[in-house]
């Protein structure tokens, strides 16, 4: 037993649970516990992005790529960015029009109250999936540090997750979010150069031997229309088409992102924040496809047979590797990304489903429910997502690389969220019932696409989006909107 290493993970599980704890206090309204009571300033809220766009897929998962890929996941990061211009141009001003705690209230502005259902709805079950991966991937750390079983791992460290969430809100999603993210940069950082002090030749040798074997390519721009294109993760074309769609829908649509820039004092911090993240974002997946360039030639160079499961290559170096303190810390990092997205997956699920679901039906029951009962349900509600984020990712020990299978759950059911957005923001014609044609056609799609076709989940949030947007405006022939005039924005903030 390295007693310095869990010296260093301990102090670290309980430090973080204390400090998220202590904002207990500051709780006492829904949008205190949901929207951090928008005090929060706009570089916290980019720190709190990066920590949720990232998480432990980014830190396992991305070295994982590079050591039996290249660099060519970087494409992707040029899409984020033309995704981000999207977002702040066509989504934001509808967001801050009005008081919204979910981003499917604007569906009830828009459309109605049966679209916002399905909207939320269909961000429960994709975000509770794909938060089912990143509590595996989890348990493939904790596994490693202390010898145990999947099933203890798990429960561990949403348990500890669970009880800062559950007490500070969204408060303390942002600010263990500023904490957690830097100390996984520093933690990167440091095994990036104690790595490079392990290989002979240092980095000359690296890029030597990565670059012969055409590891370092980035770029793929061979183009043409038949399946074997379409099938091919990372492209250019892929990476910054499939990219920007990917990153609108989350970031667009899904209340784990959308609540961050809510939280925000107004539309402009919102947008700073937004943008601020990106730069951080390329420089940390450059950073983790760096560190599995170097694991790879730490392989060779000694003979080392690749571990059995990829995604375990960079925390099994790190410790069996590095010296004791240092392997703790990076660990400890490790255990901080995925502490930090855990919690704020477990805050935007409780958010929409009391904000969505639970509020407007208690309120037709009794119109003078109050807030105290409403921030107690939403507690109870954060337990029950937490029991089921358990749950999920001891199924997920089956779904392969843990990156490629978050990204490819989530690029599934996105497609057909943005799809139905864009069908209320660009257009007027479309109805309600035009709209729930159109997810149900886009769905449906990306159901054979999935699991009848060869196409790579870059391809996934486009197709979907399509197919939603075109059913969506072909439905409106038969079923157009009967509302003139612009939206109403009292109905969306008293919903």
């Amino acid at each position: 037993m390295r007693y310095l290493d869990l010296g260093v993970i301990l102090v670290y599980l309980v430090g973080i649970t204390w400090f998220g704890a202590r904002f207990r206090e500051s709780q006492k309204s829904l949008k205190d516990y949901f929207l951090g009571g928008r005090n929060a300033p706009w570089w916290a809220i980019a720190f709190s992005i990066v920590s949720a766009e990232t998480s432990t897929l980014t830190i396992i998962g991305t070295p994982a790529l590079a050591f039996r890929g290249n660099m060519g996941f970087l494409q992707l990061v040029a899409g984020y960015l033309l995704a981000r211009i999207v977002i702040s141009t066509l989504f934001l001003p509808h967001y801050f029009r009005g008081e919204l705690f979910t981003a499917y209230e604007l569906m009830t502005r828009r459309f109605g109250g049966r679209i916002r259902r399905l909207t939320a709805g269909l961000f429960l079950i994709l975000r509770a999936l794909a938060e089912g991966v990143r509590v595996f991937a989890i348990s493939l750390v904790v596994s490693i540090i202390l010898g145990t079983g999947d099933m203890l791992s798990i429960f561990v460290i949403v348990l500890l997750t669970l009880f800062y969430t559950f007490e500070g809100g969204m408060t303390a999603v942002i600010w263990t979010d500023v904490v957690q993210m830097f100390l996984y940069i520093a933690g990167a950082a440091v095994s990036f150069f104690v790595m490079l002090d392990l290989i002979p030749g240092g980095w000359r040798h690296v890029w030597d031997v990565t670059s012969a074997l055409g590891k370092t390519q980035i770029f793929d721009f061979r183009f043409d229309l038949s399946l074997e294109f379409f099938s091919r993760s990372y492209s250019f074309w892929g990476g910054v088409i499939g990219g920007m769609f990917l990153t609108t829908a989350s970031h667009g649509t899904e209340q784990l992102m959308v609540q961050r820039l809510l939280s925000a004092r107004n539309q402009k911090e919102s947008r700073t924040a937004l943008f601020s993240s990106w730069f951080v974002i390329a420089f940390q997946f450059t950073l983790f496809l760096v560190i599995g360039l170097m694991l790879f030639v730490y392989y060779k160079d000694n003979g080392l047979a690749a571990p059995k499961v990829y995604d375990q290559v960079y925390p099994l170096f790190v410790w069996q590797k590095l010296p004791p303190g240092i392997s703790g810390l990076i660990m400890a990092a490790i255990l901080a990304a995925a502490m930090s997205n855990l919690s704020a997956a477990l805050n935007a699920l409780a958010s929409t489903t009391v904000m969505d679901f639970y509020k407007p039906f208690a309120m037709k029951r009794n119109p003078d429910v109050t807030e105290s009962h409403l921030l107690s349900v939403a507690r109870r509600t954060t337990v029950f997502w937490g029991l089921v984020m358990m749950a999920i990712g001891f199924l997920a020990r089956q779904w392969g690389s843990v990156l490629e299978a978050g990204l490819g759950i989530a690029s599934t059911v996105s497609g057909a969220l943005l799809g139905v957005f864009l069908l209320g923001l660009l257009t007027r014609r479309a109805s309600e019932n035009a709209a729930m044609v159109g997810m149900v056609a886009g769905l449906s799609t990306m159901a054979y696409v999935k699991f009848g076709t060869s196409i790579a989940f870059t391809w996934y949030v486009l197709i979907g989006t399509s197919a939603t947007f075109a059913a969506g405006m072909i439905a409106s022939l038969v079923w157009p909107n009967q509302q003139k005039g612009d939206w109403k924005i009292d109905n969306a903030s008293k919903s």
